[in-house]
């Protein structure tokens, strides 16, 4: 049966309470939204939500990614590409980037699903990633969330089959984002409600039941696409959606996560889902999409997963509006570090095992790890002699550490260790920590983040969080 059989999904710890952005103190419980913070962005999050998703999994049998996004950080490079160097997927895999649209995420979910369909592909691995940027106090910057989901689409025992899709497509400028900007904008509310959101959101699920010969009440959870909460319900009203079925947007908890949005809501129904049940998802952006999903007794099978729900019991609260805009790059600064020269490409061609991959050599006599890679090895001084291990999925023990107060961050001091990796020592950041807490013996998972923005261009590498209790 083709359909998913596995997923992850990744919301940023750090949270933006809205009372903050009304410059007031955060209270605890009240509505809030995820941010993407300094180091994050669309390309981190869909790294972490694909390590979730192939956890447990051979990385080597998927040979098509997908990266769905509308805040990719390269307008010229492909995203799936370095995502596919990042994961140490096949050098055979086929690559493409879905963007402009929040639709991306869904229409690369079906292009995928088309794929393994017709023989093209045997195993689709499809991430939906974005951290979209609101003007500071603008009534969008509250509605807006920051995330990404992934999903493994193949010919398998599929935990939920992928049955229907139908769309329709309406050119309306309601939503956009030119080229260069950093904010997106919006027309009025009522134009964007009124002119497209309701009546494409309305024109889709109509074609769909028509297509498919079913009806809204077919089907045991609803998630929908809403630009706010108020369209939302509204549109859920419209439909004829009630009561259980209903699934949450999470507005007030992770917010309008872009292209990310309807496929994290999809994680969600399918975390709380059982065998036998059929999703409708629909999703909204010049245009609107549906598509059904049935789930299958594989569900009950498949390995707990870091989904919606684990990601967002993980919370850091960000207590200061100023320190919101600084982490997001938006206040005055005394020089761009950004106008440097930069790595060389030379360099960043040369190091890509090491700063992409995160791969280590384990000596073919003794068996040592070691990175970064050297010819000699420091137990047995074999000489080239090694093969290529991934070290991104181990868990690494901090060995010394110390505070930097000089490298720029939002949260002073940054933590800089050497870590223990199985043998390997790496100098590493290690980030989502206080340092009180910081301690010799600490372990941590390897998570891909920016570590610097120079050349005009984000650069990568890994770095520590605390392992997860």
């Amino acid at each position: 049966m083709i359909g998913i059989t596995s997923y992850g999904a990744y919301v940023p710890r750090t949270r933006l309470p809205f009372a903050v952005i009304g410059g007031r103190p955060p209270k605890e419980g009240g509505p809030e939204r995820s941010v993407a913070w300094n180091d994050e962005d669309a390309i981190t999050q869909g790294v972490t939500a694909a390590i979730h998703c192939l956890e447990g999994l051979d990385r080597s049998q998927v040979d098509l990614l997908l990266f769905a996004s509308t805040t990719l950080p390269f307008q010229e490079k492909q995203a799936a590409a370095l995502v596919a160097r990042v994961l140490d997927l096949g050098r055979d895999v086929q690559t493409a980037d879905h963007a402009g649209s929040t639709r991306a995420g869904t229409a690369a979910l079906r292009a995928a699903t088309d794929a393994v369909k017709a023989g093209s592909a045997r195993c689709a691995l499809v991430i939906a990633s974005d951290a979209r940027m609101a003007a500071p106090k603008s009534g969008m910057e509250a509605n807006f969330g920051d995330g990404a989901a992934a999903f493994l689409i193949t010919d398998g025992d599929a935990i939920a089959s992928v049955d229907d899709f139908h769309a329709v497509t309406d050119e309306v400028t309601d939503v956009w984002r030119p080229a260069g900007h950093e904010f997106v904008h919006t027309w009025e509310d009522r134009f964007v409600i009124q002119e497209s959101y309701t009546p494409n959101m309305a024109a889709a699920l109509s074609g769909f039941f028509e297509k498919t010969g079913t009806g809204i009440g077919d089907y045991d959870r609803v998630a929908f696409y809403g630009p706010d909460a108020r369209s939302h319900g509204g549109a859920l009203k419209a439909a004829g959606v009630t009561g259980d079925a209903i699934q949450s947007p999470l507005f007030g908890r992770l917010g309008n996560a872009g292209a990310a949005f309807a496929p994290l809501q999809l994680i969600a129904a399918l975390e709380a889902a059982t065998p036998g049940q059929k999703i409708l998802l629909a999703n909204f952006g010049n245009g609107a999409d549906v598509t059904s999903f049935s789930t299958t007794d594989q569900i009950e099978k498949l390995a707990p997963r870091r989904g919606v729900e684990w990601n967002l019991a993980r919370r850091r609260v960000v207590t200061s509006y100023d320190d919101y805009v600084k982490a997001k790059g938006l206040a005055a600064t005394e020089w761009d570090a950004g106008t440097n020269p930069g790595l060389s490409a030379t360099i960043l061609f040369r190091e890509r095992d090491d700063d992409l991959s995160l791969l280590g050599q384990q000596c073919n006599a003794c068996g040592a790890i070691q990175f970064p890679a050297q010819r000699i090895c420091e137990s047995c001084f074999a000489k080239d002699d090694y093969s290529k291990v991934r070290l991104s999925d181990r868990t690494g023990k901090v060995v010394t550490y110390t505070f930097d107060f000089f490298f720029p961050t939002p949260n002073p001091p940054t933590v800089v260790t050497v870590t223990d990796v199985d043998g390997a020592r790496i100098h590493l950041q290690v980030v989502e920590i206080a340092p009180e807490d910081m301690k010799i013996g600490q372990e941590v998972e390897f998570v891909f983040r920016r570590i610097h923005e120079s050349g005009g261009r984000p650069n990568y590498y890994w770095k520590g969080i605390p392992k997860p209790e």
